[in-house]
């Protein structure tokens, strides 16, 4: 389990697009971390706040996913609701639904991806608040606690990077319709 999620990490870092925000690890030890973001989109909170939860499947990155797909990702927007993944005979409690304040805030508890196979536990929190020009300020934070056999520092930087990945492809399905970013040439 160590030499694979030491691979995975690896392959996570390197995966990573170029980002337009660092990642930032407000806080981290070995039982816990703390990943936080600030990114400025061009549209209404309105909009943002469907596109967080009722698109997920377009916009999250199928590479992070347990099925290869990210359509199969939905997000039940009530409290005790389903951050979901469906698998074909099964599927993927990714977190629960918390505290909605549509239009407003979201949170949510658990665990994404090999932070499932630790005795951790995480609450993830997006905020929307107006800004400039009709534009929304969402102010994300995600705070993992508990045990993994190597601790958690070692993961804290590569799990906020793709929190960040998947931040900044919501803001770019947002404002473009495509999540993908546009490539060099």
């Amino acid at each position: 389990m160590k030499k694979n999620l030491s691979a995975l990490i690896v392959g996570t870092l390197l995966s990573v697009s170029v980002c337009t925000v660092n990642a930032e690890v407000t806080d981290v030890s070995d039982i816990g971390f703390t990943s936080q973001h600030t990114l400025t989109i061009a549209a209404d909170r309105a909009r943002v706040y469907a596109a967080l939860t009722a698109d997920v499947g377009r916009w999250w990155d199928s590479r992070h996913s347990f099925g290869g797909s990210a359509k199969a990702f939905s997000i039940d927007a009530r409290p005790g609701g389903c951050f979901c993944e469906t698998l074909p005979g099964g599927g993927v409690v990714h977190m629960v639904v918390v505290y909605v304040d549509p239009g407003r805030e979201l949170r949510m508890r658990g665990e994404l991806g090999p932070l499932q196979t630790m005795a951790v536990t995480g609450s993830m929190q997006f905020v929307l608040e107006d800004a400039a020009g009709g534009a929304t300020t969402l102010r994300y934070a995600y705070a993992v606690g508990g045990y993994g056999a190597d601790g958690l520092a070692g993961i804290s930087a590569a799990v906020d990077l793709v929190q960040l990945g998947q931040l900044q492809r919501l803001k770019r399905f947002i404002e473009t319709g495509n999540p993908e970013s546009i490539k060099a040439t």
